[in-house]
């Protein structure tokens, strides 16, 4: 049974990662600044038949992740999902967001490859799939610096992926484009008065020209695929997910 570490899982995406890996028969190791969060995914799991366990990580902190993988017995997978958003632009970013951003998003995926690499080199292999966005190619309005974590992300992911290929070490991202989870109902729910959030809602949706945003089901079997032995001949690879963002807008 393969060992799959999944960061931020606690909901939304990194959750339906969590029950589709259980599910397939990897036990999952929930890493959840929230425990509490992180012991609803591993439920979620179990439901699924699926094994798995939970342990409080802050993933921006050094210590903290290190701590976290010294209890694990292996490291076969690593999904560095972890990740917190930010509306803005440059004059908007103050450098308390500015750093903010970073330490989760940057040094977080920073921490957890360095912590899991050389567990895996050990091991003789594994895989690692980090979480990018389509803000890491394209130019989105008032996310300055959000896109340019996710720019770091995919940065890091070809830097991995060429220092370990030989190591049998694959490292790959997914790219989405706008996913529906409870971050963006919160953020409709924070921002916008009740009378308009439909409305707000809708454009969201609308600036997929697929017409809608994505599922996390949606992405946990992308990210399912590109776990498994069928995707072994692909590494260094952005897989963009967008309803058509990228190529179509």
């Amino acid at each position: 049974m393969r060992t799959v570490v999944i960061t931020g899982a606690g909901s939304g995406i990194g959750r339906a990662i969590a029950v589709r890996q259980g599910a397939a028969g990897d036990r999952v190791v929930v890493l959840e600044r929230d425990l509490a969060a992180g012991e609803e995914t591993v439920a979620a799991v179990r439901a699924a038949e699926g094994v798995a366990d939970a342990m409080q990580c802050d993933v921006g902190d050094a210590d903290s992740v290190a701590a976290a993988f010294a209890r694990l017995e292996r490291v076969d997978a690593l999904v560095n999902n972890a990740g917190i958003a930010h509306v803005g632009n440059v004059e908007k970013t103050s450098p308390e967001d500015f750093d903010r951003l970073f330490r989760v998003n940057v040094r977080g995926v920073y921490h957890c490859l360095h912590a899991a690499i050389p567990r895996m080199r050990f091991q003789g292999g594994g895989v690692v799939l980090n979480m990018a966005s389509i803000a890491a190619k394209l130019g989105i309005r008032d996310r300055f610096a959000y896109s340019m974590t996710k720019g770091a992300v995919l940065s890091m992911t070809l830097s991995v992926a060429r220092d370990y290929v030989a190591e049998n070490i694959r490292c790959n991202c997914i790219c989405p484009a706008r996913v529906h989870t409870p971050f963006v109902d919160g953020y409709i729910a924070k921002n916008y008065p009740e009378a308009e959030r439909r409305q707000v809602f809708e454009t969201l949706s609308a600036y997929q020209p697929i017409g809608r945003m994505g599922r996390p089901e949606e992405i946990a079997a992308l990210a399912h695929f590109l776990l498994s032995e069928e995707a072994a001949f692909i590494t260094g690879v952005s897989y963009d997910i967008d309803g058509g963002v990228t190529q179509l807008r």
